[in-house]
């Protein structure tokens, strides 16, 4: 009885890793997949920014208006990165952590088989002890029992080995999977905030050049019926880059596509709470990304 006890308390172990894994993988996915939505949601009222700067600019005097376009051009660019960001999140840090459930439905149909085979060997056990004390003279029906129970207890010892190697194997590649998601998670970020930096730095530099005096003088000359006093500073580009073009022009086939995803996006959160349930990882049948 004390190798099922010690067997017990081994298994005890492995089956808290694989209930801990379960709970903490599923909130870990439930607030990165939040995060990637609400960094989502933040591109998407960065684009409505956008065109709306544009629409101001095109209202206002020649000087100002070449400074709003090409300070919108910018945050642009930088929600095209953002954008980016996004779908590396969705694909390398949220869909990872969403199919790693079925790790854990294996792995607990594992321990499942045991508790099976370990509940025959007590069950063996315990009726030889009350052949023992009701038929202590009948050595047939004891050394039958004896030998279920050896034939139970190696069952048990093989099965309790090869849960073993599963849950360490099991535990292993959640160590490896848990070190890439978390590294590719700060690699994206990484990337998102160095490019933004850049962009971020130019507008700042578009902002700072901008000549208010200028400005002035010419709407001065407008409240007196004199038009057409200077010419206002260039555009950056006399031809703007594809990837910013809609926030020139007003149309384009990035914005549009993730103005739809906007949509969908809210038809299907229209009911959700403001904070997002825990993932549950239980029962889940897809096979998980390696």
């Amino acid at each position: 009885m004390s190798i099922v006890l010690s067997r017990d308390s081994r298994v005890r172990v492995m089956e808290n890793t694989v209930t801990n894994a379960e709970k903490y993988f599923g909130q870990l996915c439930s607030l990165l997949a939040a995060y990637t939505r609400r960094t989502a949601r933040l591109r998407d009222k960065a684009d409505q920014l956008v065109k709306q700067l544009t629409d101001f600019a095109n209202t206002e005097n020649p000087e100002l208006w070449a400074t709003m376009r090409n300070f919108a051009e910018d945050l642009a660019k930088v929600q095209d990165y953002r954008h980016a960001e996004v779908e590396r999140l969705e694909t390398k840090v949220v869909s990872p952590l969403k199919l790693y459930g079925v790790h854990i439905k294996q792995t607990r149909a594992e321990i499942k088989k045991f508790k099976q085979v370990q509940k025959n060997e007590i069950k063996q056990l315990e009726k030889l002890e009350k052949l023992r004390q009701k038929s202590p003279l009948n050595r047939q029906m004891i050394s039958q029992a004896e030998t279920s129970v050896q034939r139970a207890s190696a069952d048990a010892s093989r099965t309790t080995h090869q849960l073993e190697e599963v849950i360490d194997t099991f535990q292993k590649q959640k160590l490896k999977d848990l070190q890439k998601i978390f590294s590719d998670f700060v690699t994206i970020e990484m990337v998102f905030h160095a490019k933004a930096v850049e962009v971020y730095s130019s507008a700042f530099q578009i902002l700072e050049s901008y000549d208010l005096e200028r400005d002035l003088e010419d709407f001065r000359a407008k409240m007196h019926g004199v038009y057409g006093h200077y010419n206002a500073r260039p555009l950056k580009d006399t031809m703007p880059s594809p990837a910013v073009s809609w926030a020139l022009t007003g149309q384009s086939t990035q914005a549009t596509i993730r103005s739809q995803r906007r949509d969908e996006e809210e038809d299907s959160t229209e009911h959700s709470a403001e904070e997002d349930p825990v993932q549950d990882l239980r029962g889940q049948g897809q096979a998980p990304q390696q």
